[in-house]
């Protein structure tokens, strides 16, 4: 008996059937994480995607293996949009750096099972954070090959030698800053910020032209100026 192919929906749906984040704080830091890390490598190629699915291997027969990293970074592949992240289709390149932000829902069990499959499919940085308790742990390798270093928050303040992003811990929780010191936002305030860095454009430019503007007057061409 000849049997039909699976088709690629079901070997490789594109959910899991998990909502992407349990609360608003959860929530706050994915978008916040995703946001700035576009924002980081937006000159680069570079993909960031939340809650995504990864697949890291082709399987003939489900359940293919799989893990929806809250955020992930795939540096060297086309930002784009995507309903998985089938590897083997994007030149068998794995997502280098995670993050997980967990929420009252995650058990030790859970975080472990992604410790182990983020390290056998060729993460070289993962992160762990608590919003509610302020818990922050990492693993981290500088290739492949190499076994994980763990970052602790007696390791802060911490850079990240693949993104050249810092994080700190205080009282007040996690803290992440661009290479440059400025820190991560959220994208209301990232919004706000390029908004009136346009207005002060607009401003300079009004002001320059009715400079220009004066000058004419006076029988003076600017453009010899």
């Amino acid at each position: 008996m000849v049997h039909s192919p699976i088709a690629p929906q079901i070997l490789y749906p594109d959910s899991d059937g998990n909502p992407m984040a349990d609360n608003t704080i959860q929530y706050r830091w994915i978008v916040r994480l995703v946001t700035n890390l576009k924002r980081l490598l937006k000159d680069q190629t570079a993909f960031v995607a939340g809650d995504l699915l990864w697949y890291p291997i082709p399987v003939e027969t489900p359940p293919a293996p799989a893990q929806a990293p809250d955020v992930m970074v795939v540096l060297g592949r086309p930002d784009g949009d995507r309903g998985s992240y089938k590897q083997w289709e994007e030149d068998n390149i794995a997502p280098q750096v995670v993050f997980e932000i967990l929420s009252p829902n995650n058990s030790a069990r859970e975080m472990l099972a992604k410790q182990a499959f983020y390290g056998k499919y060729g993460v070289l940085e993962m992160f762990f954070y608590d919003p509610d308790s302020f818990d922050f742990w990492g693993l981290v390798r500088t290739t492949p090959e190499q076994g994980f270093a763990p970052i602790l928050p007696l390791n802060f303040p911490w850079t990240s030698p693949t993104l050249g992003i810092r994080f700190d811990l205080s009282d007040q929780g996690l803290a992440v800053y661009y290479p440059n010191g400025t820190p991560f936002q959220d994208p209301e305030a990232v919004i706000e910020e390029r908004d009136r860095a346009q207005q002060e454009r607009d401003r300079a430019q009004q002001e320059r032209d009715r400079a220009f503007a004066k000058l004419r007057e006076l029988g003076i061409d600017p453009s010899q100026l």
